[in-house]
């Protein structure tokens, strides 16, 4: 009974101190402009590809058909 405990204590440490260096690492981590550049530019596009969906269904709409 004394090793299943020791066992689940050594595992429950490890995990916690790899949570805490994955953390501290990613901290440590920097975003560059170029990755807010290209954040910013993928969100142009979704939201101009939505927009060019939402307009298409309007004129399906407007004329006459079912979208499918």
């Amino acid at each position: 009974m004394t090793a299943v405990v020791v066992s689940i204590a050594v595992l429950v440490v490890l995990l916690i101190a790899a949570f805490l260096l994955v953390g501290w690492r990613d901290r440590k981590r920097l975003s560059s402009h170029e990755d807010s550049a290209a954040a910013r530019g993928a969100a142009s596009a979704r939201e101009r590809y939505a927009a060019e969906r939402h307009g298409a269904q309007g004129e399906v709409w407007r004329s006459g058909q079912i979208p499918q």
